[in-house]
């Protein structure tokens, strides 16, 4: 991409972050605490897919780990 179009595109960037700005001051107190409240919710379920793909590989680790083990004492055998 050419300096012209990752100018336009830092532009289209910082008009999007400055309408994001504007929007959440014009907010209610309620409104900004539900929009709290999504973010936490949604940063609770990431945080807990993570984990649950942390032990996916780490149970499929294990189990190439064990598997190999198997095939060298079958090879050494």
């Amino acid at each position: 991409m050419n300096n012209k179009g990752k100018g336009l595109l830092a532009l289209l960037g910082l008009a999007g972050g400055a309408f994001a700005f504007w929007k959440y001051k014009n907010m209610t107190p309620e409104e900004k605490q539900n929009l709290k409240d999504k973010a936490n919710e949604t940063g609770r379920k990431i945080k807990e897919k993570a984990g649950e793909v942390e032990d996916t590989i780490s149970e499929k680790y294990d189990q190439l780990k064990n598997a190999a083990k198997r095939e060298a004492n079958d090879l050494a055998n």
